[in-house]
Parts: structure tokens; C-alpha cells; sequence
């Protein structure tokens, strides 16, 4: 992502967090970038596709996006362009939507673990 790479470059060095946020007709990753030496933070908002989400890996600039993108993946379903680890966060997780979309309904759609 060229607006991170750039970010990066003007001294916002720590990642704070990356999420997501299911608005139905679309959804949004957010970005929270802090610069520790100026103390000053930037908040990216980007918007997706609700039916087919994606957005590109940072983690070549970021490495700590590692976790939140699988977060991301998981939870909401966005595919993240790019990323070379496959990792699952939910190995037990037999449902067909994920779990913090809003058209998910809770106790319908999971593998009972025993």
C-alpha cells in the first residue's frame, strides 16, 4: 500500500492497529499509524467491496500487520492481496460467512468442538 510506504517515510513508524468494519453495502479496513517521535497519529480508512473485499498486505512495511490481517481475513472475510503466509486464526471454524459480518447469524453455522 503506497499510502503506508509514504507514511512510513515521514516517520509514522508504529502500527497501532488495523480492523475492520461491516457497514452491509460495504465495508472499511482502517488503519491506526502513530509516529512516536512527532506523537502525532493518521487513521486510514479504506473502503471495500461487500461482497468480494480485498485489500493489499502491508506487512513489507508494517511487519506487525501480520496478526491483524489474519484478523481480518478470518472475522470478516476480506482477502488480503499479496500475502504470502496462509495461517488460520479459527482452525475449528466450519462457518461459510465470517463471524463479525453482520449478515452472520451467531449459533447457526459452527463446528461444535468437543
Amino acid at each position: 500500500m503506497k499510502t503506508c510506504t509514504n507514511l512510513k517515510s515521514r516517520g509514522y513508524d508504529y502500527l497501532k492497529k488495523i480492523t475492520a468494519v461491516d457497514y452491509v453495502d460495504h465495508l472499511e479496513a482502517v488503519y491506526i499509524i502513530y509516529n512516536t517521535l512527532g506523537k502525532k497519529e493518521e487513521v486510514l480508512r479504506v473502503k471495500l467491496d461487500a461482497e468480494k473485499p480485498k485489500v493489499e498486505t502491508v506487512i513489507g512495511v508494517y511487519p506487525a500487520a501480520d496478526w491483524y490481517e489474519r484478523e481480518m481475513s478470518e472475522m470478516f472475510g476480506i482477502e488480503i492481496l499479496k500475502r504470502k503466509s496462509k495461517r488460520l486464526l479459527l482452525e475449528e471454524w466450519n462457518g461459510a460467512i465470517a463471524p463479525f459480518r453482520k449478515s452472520y447469524t451467531w449459533g447457526t453455522d459452527y463446528k461444535k468442538l468437543e
